[in-house]
């Protein structure tokens, strides 16, 4: 009984309750009309819950003491990122159980604020006080009309980011995936199961090469790019899902340049 009660409690400290979450759909050319657009952050998702940091999935992120001592009492959502095209550093990083002096290198980027009367700029100016090196304001531009959103895709785009945001700032604070909160990606992101494994050729020999996955529809298919050189020595296990992202479907219905993006609720 000790025992269990024991590993109960360990349970308590590593996982909270899942948070439930403001969650994007995709944008399909609805009217945005009085909108704003903010750049989508490859990073880890990160909810201050008033004394923790947990992760989409409910799990707790040990982050350093220093980091979030001056946190606000109240919640914030946003996104634990440093630079584009950094997230499997980020992720390595706030996946420890010890947190490393590498937590430096990394801002938590607020993009809502749960639990707060009116709009999203009003919401998000409660955050004005705990502003810092380590809170920051995900900028967020009143979007003029398409054009401007186009150029600012484009903009996006061409620094190497993950892609756009857009949303209504009237929209409340939805813990949901909802149709007032809208991601432009040139990719579309999809998720397969992991079949097998290929073994790579010349420098990657005695590595992984590429995954074979298994879509929803059955239909199997090769991933070979997106890897970091760890990855492809320590694969994702068999069985598991993964996230990648690709260019729409082949006329076979299978997915046009797979690129490997993380496990499937890795934090």
């Amino acid at each position: 009984m000790i025992k269990i009660a024991l590993l109960l409690l360990i349970c308590t400290f590593l996982h909270s309750a899942k948070p439930e979450l403001l969650l994007l759909k995709t944008y399909k050319d609805q009217n945005i009309t009085d909108w704003v657009m903010s750049e989508k952050l490859d990073g880890i998702r990160a909810y201050w819950d008033g004394k923790n940091l947990i992760s989409r999935g409910g799990k707790i992120i040990h982050a350093p003491a220093w980091f979030t001592e001056k946190y606000p009492p109240f919640k914030i959502d946003g996104e634990l990122w440093s630079q584009r095209g950094d997230f499997e550093y980020i992720s390595s990083v706030v996946r420890d159980k010890v947190p490393s002096d590498s937590w430096r290198y990394i801002a938590h980027y607020i993009f809502e604020i749960p639990d707060t009367d009116g709009d999203l700029f009003q919401r998000l100016s409660k955050l004005k006080p705990y502003e810092s090196d380590i809170i920051k304001r995900t900028p967020q531009i009143a979007i003029k009309d398409r054009s401007h959103l186009d150029a600012f895709i484009e903009e996006v785009k061409l620094k190497g980011g993950e892609g756009v945001v857009v949303r209504d700032p009237t929209a409340p604070y939805i813990a949901s995936r909802t149709s007032r909160a809208l991601k432009i990606t040139s990719y579309q992101d999809s998720e397969c199961r992991v079949v097998e494994y290929i073994e790579g050729r010349g420098k990657y020999k005695g590595l992984l090469g590429a995954l074979r996955c298994r879509l929803n529809s059955g239909l199997l298919f090769k991933i070979g790019s997106g890897f970091t050189d760890a990855q492809r020595a320590d694969p994702p296990a068999i069985g598991s899902v993964v996230l990648f992202k690709h260019k729409g479907l082949t006329k076979y219905k299978k997915p046009r340049f797979p690129i490997f993006l993380k496990l499937k609720n890795a934090q």
